[in-house]
Formats: structure tokens, C-alpha cells, sequence
């Protein structure tokens, strides 16, 4: 990887909402949180085993915008995610918090599943088999 597309929010809220066939795993975090990191090989596994059910997953790093050379870059290309990965820069953050869901601190992991039945926000970090059985909720409604 060599370029991150940087979205503002209203740039970025239509993946958040989309009302096609797929389900989508939106998955919020930075090369500087320690749970994170932690966590992004189960999106990873779940990006790799589900890809061919409609299922997408997409990473959006809250990371510096100063520092995607110098940290996220690297960063993907030193664990090789092979997820969809955006940069959220949009400096009103008490706004976009609050718009993507009302319970949300502004503290990171958090992750949106949803689909065009269903949608949830979770205020948690995941571990892979958590993360795969909550999953299976929305595809096998």
C-alpha cells in the first residue's frame, strides 16, 4: 500500500449506511491503541473467510492525518491487512461521534455491523470468536 484514502465524514457516512446486498463489518481504530492493533487480525480472518458471502470489512484508522507516511502505512504494509482501510479526517469530532451513534464516548475500538435489516454499535473490542458468532446473527436472519 502506498496511499490511504482520507475521508471527511460526510465523505465517509455513505459507507455507513449502504442498502445493498452485503453485510458490512465498520471497524474504528488507530496504529496507537493497543486494543486495536490487538484485535485486527479476527477482522482480518473474518475479511479473509467471508469475502465470498457479501460480507465486507472496513477498517477506518482515526490515526494523525501527519502521520499516515510515517505510521499507518507502514503499519498495513508490516501486517499486511488485506481489509478495506480509510482514514477519517474531520477535525469536528463532537459532531461525527455523537451522528454515528449517541452512546459513543469517542473512545476506540468500537465497530458498526450492520446490513439492510439490521445494525448495531459495539462499544467493545472483540476477540475472533465473539466477533464471528455476532456476525453470523446477520447473516443468518
Amino acid at each position: 500500500v502506498t496511499s490511504v484514502k482520507s475521508y471527511t465524514y460526510k465523505e465517509l457516512k455513505p459507507l455507513l449506511e449502504k442498502k445493498d446486498a452485503k453485510t458490512y463489518i465498520v471497524n474504528f481504530w488507530a496504529t496507537w491503541c493497543a486494543p486495536c492493533v490487538k484485535e485486527l487480525p479476527y477482522f482480518e480472518q473474518i475479511n479473509q473467510e467471508y469475502k465470498d458471502k457479501n460480507v465486507e470489512v472496513i477498517l477506518v484508522s482515526l490515526d494523525f492525518p501527519k502521520q499516515v507516511e510515517k505510521k499507518l502505512i507502514p503499519f498495513i504494509n508490516t501486517k499486511e491487512l488485506q481489509s478495506k482501510v480509510v482514514l477519517l479526517d474531520d477535525a469536528n469530532e463532537d459532531f461525527w461521534i455523537k451522528d454515528i451513534d449517541s452512546t459513543w464516548s469517542g473512545a476506540i475500538p468500537v465497530t458498526i455491523i450492520y446490513n439492510k435489516n439490521k445494525r448495531k454499535f459495539y462499544n467493545n473490542s472483540f476477540d475472533y470468536k465473539t466477533l464471528k458468532n455476532e456476525l453470523q446473527t446477520y447473516i443468518n436472519e
